[in-house]
């Protein structure tokens, strides 16, 4: 096993399993052939031994390996002519070493400005990302920055207000050179016109940024009132009430059912999604998230992270037991390939039913009350990409809605506050939250009654008849060249995939729908970036749809950041055909996200509150009989009065397990379930207002007057 690469050196990057093409795998799932696909793995190789590094991706299958195994360069996934991506920072070390001898001339300048030196491990260099080309030349903004001088990953609160700009082109270091320096507002084109404006004392030191516990993450401030007590806990209190295949990752839960995969680019993504039996969704899951920033300075303006570059997978660490996931989950090990070697996170990844604190449904009469409780099950994963923490989440309903949930949290990428503050709030005595945006592409292949499927969208238009009132118009999104879509205004529009020719009992045409839910559902502010250009096609509109292709199954490449303008996917070019989506195998992109202007509240880190986003999938005319959580036991029925209540089970609420029934059991076990039904019992009903009809002299039914319920 190789353990130790340098420059010059071909290496395998990576090795995994691609999933098999929808069109070899649905025979298969559909019992339509009895053999298994045929599997493939992908290999990255990096091609070193070249004055024009690059990498290229092979195909090599079948798999496991035998006399029929062979490879071949993987181009059918990718649409750039020549699917190789140059590297144009294939010698790092070399950098390192022409950066060392740059501070070397500059040190007095460095001690003066900063009161530090690379030299003592104080201060560390941070570099744009993507490079930049500028008329050929490969360009390198690099930025100062503090080293943490506690024990904690603070590093990238601590920016200092000094950049210098290198030519890297080409391999030999004998060619490269400094084009200049930046502070404080302004730019020296070379080392020695920095070297003499200093001298002459016309570089006058600003405020820099140090090290302290306000950058720390351990508790501290006053205590909370009764904050010393345990807080409440989920439980687990029978047994689980879903299945798990941990060696298929394959998963049941009431009416659902769905393969787990998981990848280095993307981590974890959901396959062959069924419910009540029936495919939904043959594929869901992360494609690329985009980090973008702004800023008056040349490091945070040149800053634009896609971070399946650096992978979700290998990020997917051990989940913390009743933080990240009550403590009764069920736990599942990822592995990621590195060096030549495959490598396993234990507990990376949680699945766990939960109760919300709201009910699916209730209802209140003058006679009795129905109510549901909202259970849900939560598959979860947390990648922690940099300074960020990336919490996926995809929560199962029993009413068949699934919603897909991303939380971010963690450090800022800080900027160094100085003549930018129409990019960022000052937040620290030197230190300006740098204003970006996050934006996550998950792709959706909804599969509604078979693959033949359209997109319908359902305005709430207001009527332009006499009667100024709403009405319904309903249309179709009919071809690739009207399929890139952003969201209605006031939220008057729901787009739905439906099957117009599996009509139901109604003369509905049968579908799911995708509504944005939770924070917001977003794009990238600046479509036309000019640090990743083609690269982000997938940024520009919160929701796309195009044809499904074996030959486009990822939205984003991996390797894209390292050449943005000649990508290896460019999802622009999916919609150059125009093709119809009338009734055909569709495919939805949709962006998660959020604008995230940084204050005093992200420090020391950003928390979840705002730094969300969900989108939901729900049936819309799917289910003929109505809501399909009817079918849980966890509801009750209670009819009120005379100061009564008589409650109707329909098994929950009792000693559960295999033998629970409609009766109103006790509960017995490791936990004392009494309390856990809220006393459902004693409920009374009070006033009720009376709407249907509606008489003003007699607005209230009295079902308990107010003396008996308070006792007097």
């Amino acid at each position: 096993m190789l353990t130790t690469s340098y420059s010059w050196d071909n290496t395998i990057i990576g090795v995994e399993t691609l999933p098999p093409n929808k069109s070899v795998a649905l025979p298969f799932l559909n019992g339509q052939k009895a053999a298994l696909p045929k599997r493939y793995a992908r290999a990255t190789i990096k091609f070193a031994a070249t004055d024009q590094p690059y990498y290229e991706d092979y195909l090599v299958g079948p798999l496991p390996v035998d006399n029929s195994t062979d490879w071949q360069p993987l181009t059918f996934m990718y649409n750039k002519q020549n699917p190789i991506q140059r590297i144009y920072d294939a010698d790092s070390d070399k950098v390192g070493d022409f950066i060392d001898q740059l501070e070397a001339d500059v040190a007095p300048i460095l001690q003066d400005l900063l009161n530090a030196t690379d030299g003592n491990d104080s201060l560390t260099t941070s570099r744009i990302e993507p490079l930049w080309r500028e008329n050929g030349d490969v360009i390198a903004w690099y930025q100062y920055w503090r080293s943490p001088t506690l024990e904690f990953d603070d590093g990238t609160l601590l920016p200092q207000g000094l950049y210098f700009k290198l030519n890297i082109t080409g391999r030999d270091p004998k060619g490269w050179s400094t084009l200049g320096w930046y502070y404080d507002g302004i730019f020296f084109n070379s080392t020695e016109a920095f070297q003499n404006s200093w001298k002459s004392g016309k570089v006058v030191p600003v405020p820099y940024e140090t090290d302290g516990t306000w950058g720390t993450t351990d508790r501290r401030g006053e205590n909370l009132p009764l904050d010393q007590y345990n807080p409440p806990m989920a439980i687990k209190p029978d047994n689980p009430r879903y299945g798990v295949d941990i060696d298929q990752k394959y998963v049941e839960w009431m009416d659902f059912s769905f393969f787990i995969s998981f990848s280095r680019d993307g981590g974890l993504s959901l396959y062959d999604i069924r419910f009540k039996g029936e495919r939904i969704i043959y594929e869901l899951g992360l494609q690329e998230a985009l980090a973008h920033y702004a800023s008056s300075d040349p490091y945070q303006s040149g800053t634009s992270y896609l971070d399946s570059y650096y992978g979700f997978g290998p990020y997917a660490f051990e989940l913390v037991n009743g933080y990240d996931c009550p403590s009764y989950s069920t736990y599942l090990n990822t592995s990621f390939y590195t060096r030549e070697s495959t490598h396993w996170h234990p507990n990376s990844i949680c699945l766990f039913e939960f109760q919300r604190d709201y009910p699916i449904q209730r209802h209140s009469t003058a006679n009795y009350v129905s109510i549901t409780k909202n259970i849900m099950f939560v598959v979860r994963t947390v990648c922690s990409v940099g300074n960020y923490d990336y919490q996926f989440t995809y929560e199962f309903y029993l009413d068949g809605s699934i919603q897909v949930l991303v939380r971010a949290s963690g450090y800022i990428q800080s900027a160094f506050w100085a003549h930018n503050g129409d990019y960022g709030f000052k937040i620290h005595d030197a230190l300006s939250g740098s204003m970006h945006d996050h934006v996550l592409n998950f792709k959706l292949d909804l599969d509604v009654k078979g693959t033949a499927n359209s997109l319908m969208k359902t305005d709430y238009p207001w009527s332009s008849g006499k009667r100024n009132t709403m009405k319904l118009e309903k249309s179709f999104i009919t071809s690739e060249k009207e399929s890139k879509i952003h969201w209605s205004p006031n939220g008057a529009a729901v787009y739905s995939v439906v099957n117009k020719d599996a009509k139901n009992a109604y003369g509905e045409y049968p579908g799911w729908k995708v509504v944005p839910t939770t924070g917001s559902s977003i794009h990238l502010t600046n479509p036309n970036s000019s640090n990743l250009g083609p690269s982000v096609a997938w940024a520009s509109h919160p929701l796309y749809a195009v044809r499904q292709k074996d030959t486009e199954p990822r939205s984003a490449s991996g390797l894209n950041m390292l050449d943005p303008y000649a990508p290896l996917v460019d999802f622009g070019r999916f919609f150059a055909d125009g093709e119809s989506l009338d009734q055909q195998d569709l495919v939805l992109y949709f962006n998660l996200g959020m604008h995230h202007v940084p204050d005093t509240q992200d420090l020391p880190n950003t928390v979840s509150t705002l730094a969300q986003a969900g989108m939901t999938i729900a049936p819309q005319n799917y289910l003929p009989a109505g809501d399909a959580s009817r079918a849980s036991r966890q509801q009750v029925r209670i009819n009120h009065g005379g100061g009564e209540a008589h409650v109707t089970w329909f098994g929950g609420g009792g000693e559960g397990g295999d033998d629970a029934d409609e009766k109103n059991d006790e509960p017995e076990g490791m936990f004392n379930l009494t309390a856990a039904r809220s006393g459902v019992e004693d409920y009374t009903g009070g006033f009720v207002v009376r709407k249907f009809p509606y008489d003003p002299a007699n607005w209230y039914w009295e079902g308990e007057s107010e003396d008996q319920q308070s006792g007097n």
